[in-house]
């Protein structure tokens, strides 16, 4: 329709420098050369036992090849979807369209609250746990859905498509868009349900105004990713859903906003246990991680709510005015709108038309 304003998508420019993790130190790091690198980080790194010349090539090594991996990573998903789309057939197609009868009896108590024209925080604690430092948690999907939703992960993952990494902190899971997720399933869920409760519970995070996401699963188990280290996310507000399966151990522990990574197990973390079907909300720069498993396997979706009003002012990886760009195939939920498909200096505030 002709007046309408065109919507682009951009990446900030900090995604191809920022935030590339060391797993076995345990670090975040910022990387635009060797040079730079070695200067920043080689004594931070000694300290944390990186203290030959072979370890620390090892760590250029696998940053160098992350740098790669993200410069190639829009072209990648652009194909990687293109063959999904060609091969993958699914063997739970209910899955991928959102219906009530997926979603906790509670869960939808609790959305249609939010949905009353006198509806408060207050009168929604009423249906949903608080758990401090604006941390939620509600039974969110059916113990038959997140059989289904398992199964169906299960069955990409023995399929012949290729996939890609979660995100650069996990490296077992599947990211839900590139396999057909998002439309039926993901965005009703994201509008519909989980806006009504984030515009309550997050008004300063844009709850109001979520535009995008990005959705994923994680797997922990033995022999395998069996942790994470302390992070924030890109993104306003997190949902972080246990499926399930059989597992000990593997808290998720969240952290006041501005702690120090070191501090993870302090006193002032909260300790979330995981139950199939559970959700848990909490603002994405808080800084949080999981517990390492004890025993079994573990399987979350992980949706990172987005809101272009808040993040075009502050990236929330570089913590700066953001440098936008435009890459093929990515998409980190900032958006700017014109009616000539030209950038403008304005950014559009979704809040406001909420």
């Amino acid at each position: 329709m002709e007046g309408l304003l065109k919507t682009q998508t951009f990446v900030c420019s900090c995604f191809f420098t920022h935030n590339f993790y060391i797993k076995r130190y345990n670090l975040h790091v910022v990387f635009y050369d060797r040079n730079q690198f070695q200067e920043n980080y080689m004594k931070i790194l000694r300290n944390k036992g990186c203290v030959t010349e072979k370890q620390f090539q090892e760590v250029l090594t696998e940053i160098e090849n992350e740098a790669s991996r993200r410069r190639n990573l829009g072209e990648a998903s652009l194909s990687r979807r293109r063959e999904i789309k060609e091969k993958y057939v699914p063997r739970h197609r209910e899955v991928y369209e959102l219906q009530d009868k997926f979603l906790h009896p509670e869960f939808l108590s609790l959305v249609a609250e939010a949905k009353t024209s006198t509806a408060t925080v207050e009168s929604l604690l009423l249906r949903m746990s608080s758990m401090g430092q604006e941390v939620y948690s509600f039974p969110l999907f059916t113990q038959q859905f997140c059989r289904l939703v398992l199964e169906e992960l299960e069955h990409i993952e023995h399929s012949a498509c290729h996939k890609g990494r979660p995100n650069t902190m996990n490296k077992h899971g599947v990211l839900l868009n590139e396999f057909g997720f998002n439309k039926g399933l993901l965005k009703p869920l994201r509008r519909q349900y989980l806006s009504p409760i984030t515009a309550l519970l997050y008004p300063v995070w844009g709850g109001g105004c979520l535009d995008s996401h990005k959705a994923f699963s994680v797997t922990y188990d033995m022999g395998h990713d069996l942790d994470l280290g302390c992070h924030y996310d890109n993104a306003e507000v997190t949902l972080n859903v246990c499926l399930g399966d059989v597992f000990t151990g593997g808290r998720l522990y969240i952290l006041p906003m501005q702690s120090d990574v070191d501090t993870a197990k302090s006193t002032n973390s909260i300790k979330c246990m995981h139950y199939p079907g559970w959700g848990v909300l909490h603002r994405g720069r808080q800084r949080h991680g999981a517990e390492k498993l004890v025993s079994g396997k573990r399987c979350n979706l992980i949706m990172w709510l987005r809101s272009s009003s808040v993040r075009n002012k502050h990236c929330p990886m570089c913590r700066g005015v953001p440098k936008l760009m435009q890459v093929p195939g990515l998409d980190d939920g900032f958006r700017i709108s014109d009616s000539g498909g030209n950038q403008s200096e304005e950014s559009v505030d979704a809040c406001r038309a909420v």
